[in-house]
């Protein structure tokens, strides 16, 4: 596993479900909101400082997906995504990097195809179960509630770049 960390230059995350607890909330007024978690934000933030870049990827469109990938720095955001193998080798291109450079997190079976060409494959811990069985890595901690979390500091810890990542707070 830590082979496969090593090598990773691109992180793809789902946004439901993965980056948000998975609830959608709508109001009377055609409001939607959902729940984000600020250590996962904190993480995909000190990832990007580090130079590992990443994408956020939503089979929904929303406000609210635009605002939080504009407000982390994200690379990209693909709404609408239902079909994830396309962004999938749209990234490929686009961030010049290879399968084997990239880590997929997701939850659902709409995940999957992604999910078996990528070099580090990660699920979290809420994920249906065949996502579960096929990844890499399973997160001990769900979908908006620290899952990306785990991961960024996984990613930092295992290619040397945590003690420079967390520098800044020590000061």
């Amino acid at each position: 596993m830590k082979e496969r960390i090593r090598k990773i230059k691109l992180l793809l995350v789902d946004v439901d479900a993965v980056l948000t607890d998975g609830r959608i909330v709508y109001g009377d007024y055609g409001d939607e909101l959902k729940f984000f978690d600020v250590q996962d934000g904190h993480g995909l933030s000190m990832l990007r400082r580090a130079g590992i870049r990443f994408v956020l990827l939503s089979g929904r469109k929303s406000k609210i997906n635009v605002r939080r990938a504009k407000e982390l720095g994200a690379s990209g955001l693909h709404q609408l995504a239902h079909d994830k193998l396309k962004v999938y080798a749209l990234a490929l291109k686009k961030y010049r990097v290879l399968p084997e450079e990239i880590c997929y997190v997701g939850d659902d079976l709409i995940d999957l195809p992604v999910l078996v060409r990528v070099g580090f494959a990660v699920a979290v811990a809420n994920a249906v179960p065949e996502v579960r069985e096929r990844a890499h890595y399973v997160t001990a901690k769900s979908g908006g509630r620290g899952a990306v979390r785990e991961v960024t500091d996984l990613l930092l810890k295992e290619q040397g770049k945590w003690a420079e990542a967390v520098e800044r707070y020590y000061r």
